[in-house]
């Protein structure tokens, strides 16, 4: 009832003379600032398409204040207005214009603050609690909104919650999570940074912190807004308990997760084959790992798989790898010509390296042909296995036809028996 008799009374001392002029010199303002603010807009905005070297951050600051340059002209309008009024007349008849300025000041400054928080959703419900907070505060009608809100509650036997209690725990927990939010990206960049620190080790202490950040601030928001953590010990273990029947699979791949970033056995960027799976790993997550193979397909392979699987790392120590390609020529072809002229073609291969220099052996007399193998070297799995060893096929095509050095194929003789063909003409069976 204060509260209402007190904006019931400032209603009507707007009737007053001097406040009447004030709320018109209040409005003309606004329109005129809402109209150059209209006016400026279009070539603010062509101004900062041209601002291409700008960072992002810098670039959000300036959007921020374009948007925000009407209530900017009408905070420098109306204090230039107050402090003419104010030289030629009595401060009371400028007092209204003076409250609305400074009103109009704090609420440019918290759009502002606000511009901190990048989530979207966080950043206007921030701003907007901040708006209304200030603007209660500044009308010095703190005390009396917060017993209005205190008042609307439930309540059940000793437990007690009322709208105040609410809003507090969301402005809290809000804040806090605001803050966790940018710590832990501040330190995930310097983490991320640091080039002493492996791959694997860099993502374990990213989840670590952010972990440690938002279990911090959640924690933290309940013991702000008065909630016994005691309580929550019991309620806790359940469900620990729970989760660890109902979610097996998920708490084995968090696990098996924490296993392959602590052990190194797989870090980003390594080329692992895992059953039909060829490619490079990604993103090592929480859950799962993301594998890319060549024809671009993203694979999330559950992390118990590769723990308890076998799985190829084709870089675990190093990026070399050995391939090998089999081939068979006639027999009457020099095999020591054969040799020497497969090996200089595998070299003449771009990606095949010359300090490891291939080497190629005979494996076998077969049927049509001496079969022969040719190893090589690589040192760039990620570019893909089976187009080096079409590459290394086409040089050895290349370099056998240049040397008259034949690929065999099957051959076989049909005899025809004495009496087959006039059998065959009268269609009778012949005898064996």
């Amino acid at each position: 009832m204060p509260l209402w008799q007190d904006g019931s009374n400032f209603i009507l001392s707007l009737g007053q003379t001097w406040r009447l002029y004030q709320v018109a010199i209040i409005v003309a303002v606004a329109v005129v600032c809402w109209a150059i603010g209209r006016i400026l807009t279009p070539k603010i905005d062509h101004w900062l398409r041209t601002r291409e070297g700008w960072s992002k951050r810098r670039l959000r600051l300036a959007i921020h204040t374009r948007r925000r340059i009407p209530m900017i002209l009408f905070v420098l309008a109306t204090w230039l207005i107050v402090a003419f009024m104010r030289e030629v007349t009595w401060p009371s008849r400028s007092y209204l214009i003076a409250a609305i300025s400074t009103l109009a000041l704090a609420w440019v400054l918290v759009g502002f603050a606000s511009v901190v928080v990048e989530n979207r959703v966080l950043r206007r419900t921030t701003k907007w609690g901040l708006w209304i907070y200030v603007t209660i505060y500044y009308l010095g009608v703190t005390d009396e909104i917060a017993e209005v809100l205190n008042n609307i509650a439930i309540s059940a036997g000793n437990f007690r919650i009322s709208l105040l209690d609410v809003i507090s725990a969301v402005v809290v927990t809000a804040a806090l999570f605001a803050l966790a939010r940018m710590f832990s990206r501040a330190s995930s960049d310097r983490v991320r940074n640091n080039d002493d620190i492996s791959p694997s080790m860099q993502v374990l202490t990213v989840k670590f912190i952010q972990l440690l950040a938002y279990g911090a601030a959640f924690f933290l928001g309940l013991k702000v807004i008065g909630v016994d953590l005691t309580g929550l010990a019991f309620l806790s273990g359940a469900i620990g308990l729970g989760l660890g029947f109902g979610l097996q699979k998920v708490v084995s791949n968090l696990v098996s997760g924490i296993i392959i970033l602590l052990d190194k056995s797989i870090k980003p960027g390594d080329v692992i084959s895992l059953g039909e799976t060829f490619g490079w790993i990604q993103q090592l997550g929480a859950r799962y790992v993301s594998v890319v193979t060549r024809d671009g397909r993203e694979y999330l392979i559950p992390n118990e798989d590769l723990i308890t699987g076998q799985v190829v790392n084709w870089s675990h120590t190093n990026a070399f790898v050995r391939l090998d390609i089999y081939f068979g020529v006639a027999y009457g072809d020099d095999p020591h010509k054969v040799r020497k002229v497969a090996i200089d073609a595998a070299s003449s291969v771009s990606r095949v390296l010359s300090f490891r220099p291939p080497v190629c052996h005979i494996v076998g007399f077969g049927d049509s042909s001496v079969d022969y193998i040719l190893r090589f070297w690589i040192d760039d799995p990620t570019g893909g296995l089976t187009n080096i060893r079409g590459n290394v096929y086409l040089a050895l095509w290349d370099a056998f036809e240049e040397n008259n050095i034949s690929f065999p194929f099957p051959q076989r003789e049909v005899r025809m028996l004495e009496g087959a063909q006039d059998a065959f003409e009268i269609g009778e069976k012949p005898q064996t």
